[in-house]
C-alpha cells in the first residue's frame, strides 16, 4: 500500500487565530484522562495515589522539582497507548498526532519479546513542547505476518479491513489541519471530540465467540486488536517520583499491582525509565451475532518513574548489563532483582560521574554573577569546574523494549510469551506510517549541543 507524501503544515496566519498544537495536545491529554477514568476508575484511584507519593517526595527533597515549569509538567504528564491493526491506522493516527504537535519517536520491536507487535512513540520534541506538556502515545502495529495459520491470517485481514476506526469528521479536520496550517478554536473542540471517539471503550466485539476465540489461541493480545470496533486506549501512566513507593502504596489501597517493577533497578540517581502497573481489569462485552457475553482483560494502570537520558555509551552499558542479569536469573523474578541490582554497580550514581563518563545527557546554562573566562575556546568540563556553567540532566522522554513487553505480557496473562523470529522489519513500518521514525538518541544529543553552543555564544557576548 502507498501513501502520499507527508505534508507539512502551512505557515500559520496570525489573522487565522489557529490554537496551538501544545494547547491541542493539552486539551486532548486532559479529555482523554477524563474518560478512561470514567470507563476505569481504577485509574482514578492511581492518580490519587501518585500525587500523593509526590508530595511526599518533594517534601523529603525539594530539588526533584527545582523549579514550577518542572512542578506544572508532572501534574499533567501523562502517556497513553493504543495498538492499532491496519498500516493505514497506523498512518492516519501520525496525520491525527501531527495536528497535536506530536512525532513518531524511536522504533520498538516487541516481537523479539513475544509480543506480535511494532511500535513507535508519539510525543512533542522541542524542549519549549515538552515544558508545556510531554504527552505521549505508545502506539503499536500488529504483525500478522507472524500468524502461522495462513487462512486465520486472512480472516483476522479481512475483519481489520471491514473496521474504519476513525470519524470522517475526524479526518475531515485533520485534512484542513494540514492544508491551513492549523485548527481554530471552535475546530479544536470538535476535533477532541471525534478523535476521542478512536480511544473509547465500546464493549462490543465485530466477530463471533468461535473467531475471538480461534484468535485468542494464538496470542490474548491479536484478539484484542483484531475483533473490537476500535484500539481502545488500554492504559493512562502518571509519572511518579519515587515508584517504589507507589508499587507498595498500590495494595493498601485496594488495586492489585503486577509482581515487580520493570527495569533499571533502584538508583540515587534513577536512569532512563522504570515502570510498574496494577493487573488488567476483566471488562464484559458482547459478541458479534449471537450477543452472547464475553470477558476483556487488556485494559490497566500503570506508573513510571523518569531518570536521565543516556547517550549511546550509555545504552550500550545499560543494553549489556540488563541481558546479563537477565540471562543469569533463569526467569526467577526474586533472583533476577538480585543479579540486576549487582549487575548495576557498574553504572555510576552520580550525576558529575555519569557527566564526566559521558555515559548521561546535560542541558548547559551559565550561571548569573560569576567571573567570566577570557579566550576564543572553551571545554565545558572546565566551565563547570569553575562554577560559570550549570549541568542539568535531561529527562529521558520515550521507553524501553524489554519493559513495554513486561508490561504487555503481565496484563495479557499469556504465562509463557510465545517464540517469535527475530527479524526486524522497520524499513515496513516506516512505509506503512508515511514517514521515518525520529532517533531518540539524536535529539538528546541535539538539545544538549545547542545548550553548549549557546553557552559558548553568551560567553563571547558577555565576557569584557
Amino acid at each position: 500500500m502507498t501513501y502520499p507524501p507527508l505534508r507539512e503544515p502551512l505557515p500559520q496566519k496570525e489573522s487565522q487565530a489557529f490554537e496551538a498544537p501544545d494547547v491541542i495536545r493539552t486539551r486532548f491529554s486532559d479529555a482523554l484522562s477524563h474518560m478512561y477514568r470514567a470507563e476505569v476508575p481504577q485509574y482514578g484511584t492511581l492518580l490519587e495515589l501518585v500525587a500523593d507519593i509526590n508530595t511526599v517526595a518533594v517534601r523529603r527533597d525539594p530539588l526533584l522539582l527545582p523549579s514550577k515549569p518542572d512542578s506544572a509538567r508532572l501534574d499533567v504528564e501523562r502517556h497513553g497507548a493504543i495498538r492499532l491493526g491496519t498500516p493505514y491506522e497506523l498512518h492516519t493516527i501520525r496525520r491525527i498526532f501531527a495536528v497535536m504537535g506530536m512525532h513518531p519517536v524511536g522504533y520498538y520491536d516487541l516481537s523479539v519479546a513475544g509480543v506480535p507487535v511494532h511500535s513507535t512513540a508519539f510525543r512533542p520534541v522541542a524542549g519549549a513542547s515538552l515544558a508545556a506538556n510531554p504527552f505521549r502515545v505508545f502506539t503499536s502495529l500488529l504483525r500478522l505476518d507472524l500468524i502461522e495459520d495462513t487462512a486465520l491470517k486472512d480472516l483476522a485481514a479481512e475483519i481489520l479491513r471491514e473496521r474504519n476506526i476513525f470519524s470522517a469528521r475526524a479526518l475531515e479536520l485533520t485534512d484542513k489541519a494540514e492544508a491551513r496550517g492549523g485548527l481554530t478554536a471552535r475546530e479544536t473542540d470538535e476535533f477532541i471530540v471525534e478523535v476521542l471517539q478512536t480511544f473509547r471503550w465500546h464493549g462490543e466485539a465485530t466477530v463471533s465467540r468461535e473467531v475471538y476465540e480461534r484468535l485468542r489461541s494464538v496470542h490474548r493480545l491479536i484478539a484484542d486488536v483484531v475483533c473490537f470496533t476500535g484500539p481502545h486506549i488500554n492504559h493512562l501512566t502518571p509519572r511518579t517520583l519515587d515508584i517504589d513507593a507507589a508499587q507498595a502504596e498500590m495494595s493498601l489501597r485496594g488495586i492489585e499491582p503486577k509482581e515487580s517493577i520493570e527495569d533499571p533497578p533502584p538508583r540515587s540517581i534513577p536512569i532512563l525509565l522504570r515502570q510498574t502497573s496494577f493487573k488488567a481489569l476483566e471488562e464484559p462485552f458482547r459478541f458479534a451475532e449471537t450477543q452472547a457475553q464475553g470477558a476483556h482483560t487488556a485494559r490497566f494502570g500503570e506508573i513510571e518513574q523518569r531518570g536521565i537520558a543516556l547517550t549511546r555509551k550509555g545504552r550500550a552499558l545499560y543494553d549489556t548489563l540488563l541481558q546479563m542479569a537477565r540471562s543469569d536469573s533463569g526467569g526467577d523474578a526474586r533472583k533476577h532483582e538480585e543479579r540486576l541490582a549487582h549487575a548495576f554497580k557498574a553504572v555510576p550514581d552520580t550525576l558529575e560521574a555519569l557527566r564526566r563518563e559521558q555515559l548521561g545527557f546535560f542541558r548547559y546554562a551559565l550561571l548569573p554573577h560569576t567571573s567570566l573566562p577570557a579566550g576564543d575556546t572553551f571545554d565545558i568540563d572546565d566551565l563547570v569546574d569553575q562554577g560559570v556553567v550549570s549541568a542539568t540532566p535531561i529527562t529521558y522522554e520515550d521507553f524501553l523494549p524489554v519493559s513495554a513487553a513486561g508490561i504487555f505480557q503481565s496484563n495479557l496473562g499469556d504465562a509463557e510469551p510465545k517464540a517469535y523470529s527475530d527479524v526486524t522489519v522497520q524499513a515496513e513500518f516506516e512505509q506503512a506510517l508515511g514517514a521515518s521514525v525520529l532517533d531518540a538518541i539524536a535529539l538528546y544529543q541535539a538539545e544538549q549541543d545547542a545548550s553548549i553552543a549557546e553557552v559558548i555564544r553568551d560567553i563571547k557576548r558577555l565576557a569584557p
